[in-house]
């Protein structure tokens, strides 16, 4: 078991999602940055969607109550075993009752904890993903028990050469969405030249920006959404959707995120700039 001693700003437990269920409008969830989840489970032998623990800008304190093996990616939380510090991105053997914390994020946004074998919550509709509307509880709370299997194993040396230099770039990759070409050519242009600033709307439903852009659209009827639409709003704002977003939405879609920019926008925090590159065909 892990003893959630304090959970930090934002804590959930997340594996890649639940796919197959917009039709009943329950969103995919799963871990915001996939890139960084599934390496931490990689890197000590888990299976890619094994549930793992995601903290959001300000880390948490776990007591491990069985022996075990954790690997830490994504943010730097400074994360310390027992007091000491400890690395990042390789495989960290936990004995019975040590107590692995962190602080606030010094840089990124996200980090997580996989533990060998996966956290194992109950899983609901197919996924072990909080999400309040789905299971009973939206996120990790002071006490909260989460039950892991007890490993005694031998590491194996693994380490990863990526580290947090990605965080710093800016550039969100897209493709263009369904409503893009209803955009003027000046539209068009001011979306993809200019520099955008993340508001302190930002959560694991959407991340809204504070430069806007002229909007003379109607809105659509209501249509399918996914996980890295961009919306924009009758007042101009654009509001990309993330994983916890809504199956539908009535505003034009202009552009899509790809799965590695949705990676990238899951580090960013409020205040952080970026901008946006049309993937084109000739790119594939």
């Amino acid at each position: 078991m892990i003893e959630i001693i304090k959970s930090g700003l934002y804590s959930t437990v997340q594996d890649l999602g639940r796919s197959g269920f917009a039709h009943l409008g329950v969103p995919v969830s799963g871990v915001m940055d996939q890139f960084s989840a599934k390496l931490a489970n990689e890197i000590i032998g888990n299976h890619i969607n094994a549930a793992v623990i995601e903290m959001t800008l300000i880390g948490g304190v776990f007591k491990f109550n069985c022996d075990t093996c954790i690997a830490i990616t994504g943010a730097d939380m400074v994360p310390k075993l027992n007091g000491l510090a400890v690395s990042t991105y390789k495989p960290i053997k936990i004995d019975k009752g040590d107590v692995v914390s962190f602080s606030a994020s010094k840089h990124g946004c996200r980090t997580y904890i996989a533990v060998s074998g996966g956290i194992k919550t109950a899983k609901v509709l197919n996924s072990r993903s909080l999400f309040k509307s789905v299971t009973t509880e939206g996120s990790l709370k002071n006490d909260d028990m989460l039950s892991i299997d007890e490993q005694n194993l031998e590491l194996k040396e693994a380490y990863s050469k990526i580290k947090n230099q990605r965080f710093d770039q800016s550039i969100l990759e897209v493709f263009t969405g369904p409503e893009f070409d209803s955009l003027s050519p000046e539209q068009q242009k001011s979306m993809l030249s200019s520099e955008f600033t993340i508001s302190n709307l930002n959560n694991r439903m959407g991340y809204q920006l504070i430069e806007h852009i002229d909007n003379n659209l109607n809105p659509i009827i209501t249509s399918a959404v996914l996980p890295g639409t961009v919306q924009l709003t009758p007042g101009g704002k654009l509001i990309i959707l993330m994983r916890d977003a809504q199956t539908t939405g009535g505003y034009p879609r202009v552009l899509q995120l790809s799965d590695q920019a949705i990676n990238l926008l899951a580090q960013k925090k409020t205040g952080d700039k970026v901008t946006f590159s049309l993937i084109t065909m000739n790119q594939f």
